[in-house]
C-alpha cells in the first residue's frame, strides 16, 4: 500500500525490518524487556482480528443489510469505513505502539485529556461484565446440543397452553351458500370450508425456542424489580468463562497470542460449514435474496437512518474509543508496519460481515420455507436471533445436535477472543500505572481481575439478569464510547496537533510524501470529528429509555443506567481540573501547560528516540510515584 522498505533504520543496535514478518530478534529476547512484544506478528494480528470481528458481526449485521436495502447498505457501509472506522483504527494503533503505554498512561500526550483513557478503561470493564455473560448463554447453549433431540425443537413439558410449533388460525372469511362470512377456525373445519386467502388471523403463539429461551435459560422474571434467584446452571456458566480467560491471560499476550490462533481462525471454519449446509437447503435462495435482495433498494440511501446505522455499526463493529486497540498495539515492536495492519484487519472485520449474512439469512430462508411463512417474520437481530431464530432454524436440521454445537462454538469462540482482548486492556493499564509490582504479581492480579468481575456479574445471571445485561449495553456501550472518541480526535489533532502526530507516525514506518497523509489529514482533521459528532447528537436526541421486547423498565432502573454512563464520563472533568489545579500559574498558564505532552511523552525505548524526544525523561528512571495526583493516575 505504497509503504517504504527502509532497513537502515535502528532500532537498540538492530537492523529493523519493515515486512509483514515481525518475528523474535535472532537473540529470542523481546524488544522492551520491560513490557515485553508479541512473539511474532501473527500474535498480534490475530489477536486484533478476534478482539474486532464479535458477536456484532453475526447476530447485528446481516439484520441491518436486510433492514436498510439489502446489498445497497454496502455502499454507506464502505464509505463510513473509508472515512469513520478505518481513520479513528489507524489513529489508536499508531498511538500505542509509538508510545507502549496502555490507555490511561497513553494520555502523556495530553495530560488534560488523561480522564478520556480512565473513560475508555472503565466502559471496558463494565462491556466485560455483561460480555462474558452472553459467553455463559452461548455455553449454556452448547451443553445443551449434546443430546439426541434439541430440547427446544418442540414444545416439551416446560412449555404452556401458547407454546406451538405451527401458526394457529383463530378465524377467517369463508364463503356459505353463496356468501362470505367471518367465523372461528373450528366452525370453518367442522363445516368443511376453506378460508379465503388473506383473511385469516392467527392465536398469539411463541415458538418453542422463544419459551425455552425465556422459560429454561433464563428463567426470566417479569421485569427489573422482580431480581429473582440466581439461575445456577448459568452462574456455573458464567465460572468457566471466567475459567477460560484467566487460564488463556495468565501469561498475558505471551499465552494470549498463541490461542488466537485457534479461537479467531476457527470460527471462519465454522461459518463456511454453515453457508455451505444452508446453501443445499430449501429456501436458502428466499433468505439469501432478503438479505442482500434480488434487487437492491437504492431509494433507501436517501434516509438518514441508512446511513447513521452504516456508521454505527462500523464504529462498534472495530471496536475503537474502547482502549484494547491502544493497549493490544503497545506490546508491538516500534518499526511494526501499523498502517498495514489497520487496513488489514479492518478490511478482514467488514468481509467477516458480510461472509457471515449468507451463512446466517441462507439457514433463516430454510426455516421460513419449512413453517410456511415470509422470512421476514424469522428474521431478528441481537439475542433474538442467536438464542431464538438461529436455534429454531437448526433444530429444523436434519442431525440438529451437530449444527447447533458448531453455532454455539462459533459464538463462544468469538466473544472470548473479544473478552481476552478486553480484559488484556485492564490489566494493561495496571501494568502501565504499577510497571515493578506487575512484573512478579502478574498472575495473581489477573487471576484477581476475573474473580471481581465474575461476582460483579452474578447480578446478570439473576431471573431479572437479561434486564441488567441489556441496560449496560443501552447505557454504557453507547454514549460513553462516542464522547470518548469525539474527545480522542480533537485532543489529538488539534491540541496536540495532527501534523505532529504525523511526524511521530513516520519515526515507525518511515517517511512519507504529502499526497500519502492528504486523505489522512482530511478524515483526521475534518471527516472523522464531523461524522462522530453527528452520530453523537443523533444519538442524543433520539434516546429513547431502555425496554427489553415490550418490558417497559422502571424509572430507577433508567436512573441507574443514567448513572453508570456518568459514572463512565465524569472522570474526563474531574481529572482535567485536578491536572489544571496542580499547574502552576495563573489560570491560562496552567491550563496551556496541560495542553502539553509530559516530559515523560515519547517513545518508550531510548534508542527509538532521536533528536525529537532525545530530552525527555526515561520512564525506567523515572520515580512516578515523586508525583501525586489525587485520581491515583500518573502520567
Amino acid at each position: 500500500m505504497g509503504m517504504l522498505s527502509l532497513p537502515g533504520f535502528l532500532s537498540c543496535g538492530k537492523k529493523k525490518d519493515f515486512s509483514l514478518s515481525n518475528e523474535k530478534d535472532a537473540t529470542g529476547s523481546d524488544e522492551n524487556a520491560e513490557r515485553g512484544n508479541w512473539s511474532n506478528k501473527g500474535d498480534y494480528l490475530l489477536s486484533m482480528v478476534g478482539y474486532a470481528v464479535g458477536l456484532g458481526n453475526v447476530w447485528r449485521f446481516p439484520y441491518l443489510t436486510y433492514q436498510n436495502g439489502g446489498g445497497a447498505f454496502l455502499i454507506p457501509y464502505t464509505l463510513m469505513l473509508a472515512l469513520a472506522g478505518l481513520p479513528l483504527f489507524f489513529m489508536e494503533c499508531s498511538l500505542g505502539q509509538f508510545a507502549s503505554l496502555g490507555p490511561i498512561s497513553i494520555w502523556r500526550i495530553l495530560p488534560l485529556f488523561q480522564g478520556v483513557g480512565v473513560t475508555m478503561v472503565i466502559i471496558s470493564t463494565f462491556v466485560a461484565i455483561y460480555y462474558n455473560v452472553i459467553i455463559a448463554y452461548a455455553l449454556y447453549y452448547l451443553f445443551a446440543s449434546f443430546q439426541k433431540v434439541l430440547p427446544w425443537s418442540d414444545c416439551f413439558s416446560w412449555a404452556d397452553e401458547f407454546c406451538s410449533k405451527t401458526r394457529l388460525v383463530s378465524d377467517c372469511n369463508a364463503t356459505l351458500d353463496g356468501e362470505i362470512i367471518h367465523a372461528n377456525y373450528s366452525f370453518i373445519t367442522s363445516n368443511n370450508l376453506t378460508c379465503m386467502n388473506g383473511t385469516m388471523n392467527y392465536k398469539p403463539v411463541q415458538f418453542p425456542s422463544e419459551q425455552y429461551w425465556n422459560k429454561v435459560t433464563l428463567q426470566r422474571s417479569s421485569g427489573l424489580d422482580e431480581t429473582g434467584n440466581i439461575v445456577w446452571y448459568l452462574a456455573l456458566c458464567l465460572l468457566l468463562s471466567w475459567m477460560i480467560i484467566a487460564a488463556v491471560l495468565f501469561k498475558g499476550i505471551k499465552s494470549s497470542g498463541k490461542v488466537v490462533y485457534f479461537t479467531a481462525l476457527f470460527p471462519y471454519v465454522i461459518l463456511l460449514i454453515l453457508l455451505v449446509r444452508g446453501a443445499t437447503l430449501e429456501g436458502a435462495l428466499d433468505g439469501i435474496e432478503y438479505y442482500i435482495g434480488r434487487q437492491s433498494n437504492i431509494t433507501k440511501l436517501m434516509e438518514a437512518e441508512v446511513w447513521k446505522d452504516a456508521a454505527t455499526q462500523i464504529f462498534y463493529s472495530l471496536s475503537v474509543a474502547w482502549g484494547g486497540l491502544v493497549a493490544l498495539s503497545s506490546y508491538n515492536k516500534f518499526h511494526n508496519n501499523c498502517y498495514s495492519d489497520a487496513i488489514l484487519v479492518c478490511v478482514t472485520n467488514c468481509v467477516t460481515s458480510i461472509f457471515a449474512g449468507f451463512a446466517i439469512f441462507s439457514i433463516l430462508g430454510h426455516m421460513a420455507f419449512v413453517s410456511e411463512r415470509p422470512v421476514s417474520e424469522v428474521v431478528d437481530s441481537g439475542f433474538d436471533l442467536a438464542f431464538v431464530a438461529y436455534p429454531e432454524a437448526l433444530s429444523k436440521l436434519p442431525v440438529s445436535p451437530l449444527w447447533s454445537f458448531l453455532f454455539f462454538f462459533m459464538l463462544l469462540l468469538l466473544g472470548l477472543d473479544s473478552q481476552f482482548a478486553t480484559i488484556e486492556t485492564i490489566t494493561t493499564t495496571i501494568h502501565d500505572l504499577y510497571p515493578k509490582a506487575m512484573k512478579k504479581l502478574r498472575i495473581p492480579v489477573t487471576l484477581g481481575v476475573c474473580v471481581l468481575l465474575f461476582f460483579l456479574g452474578l447480578i446478570c445471571v439473576t431471573q431479572a439478569g437479561i434486564y441488567w445485561v441489556n441496560l449496560i449495553d443501552h447505557f454504557c456501550a453507547g454514549w460513553g464510547i462516542l464522547i470518548a472518541a469525539v474527545l480522542e480526535i480533537i485532543g489529538i489533532v488539534y491540541i496536540y496537533g495532527g501534523n505532529r502526530f504525523i511526524e511521530d507516525i513516520e519515526m515507525m514506518i518511515g517517511k512519507k510524501s504529502r499526497l500519502f497523509w492528504l486523505w489522512w489529514r482530511m478524515c483526521w482533521f475534518f471527516i472523522t470529528p464531523v461524522l462522530l459528532m453527528a452520530i453523537l447528537i443523533w444519538s442524543l436526541v433520539t434516546f429513547s429509555t431502555p425496554t427489553y421486547g415490550s418490558v417497559l423498565y422502571p424509572t430507577w432502573g433508567t436512573a441507574v443506567g443514567w448513572c453508570m454512563i456518568i459514572f463512565c464520563v465524569i472522570w474526563i472533568p474531574i481529572i482535567a481540573i485536578q491536572k489544571v489545579a496542580k499547574a502552576e500559574g495563573n489560570l491560562c498558564q496552567r491550563i496551556l501547560s496541560c495542553c502539553r505532552p509530559a516530559a515523560n511523552w515519547g517513545p518508550y525505548l531510548e534508542c527509538h528516540r532521536g533528536e525529537r524526544y532525545g530530552h525527555i525523561v526515561d520512564p525506567k528512571k523515572e520515580k512516578e510515584h515523586e508525583i501525586p495526583t489525587v485520581s491515583g493516575f500518573v502520567y
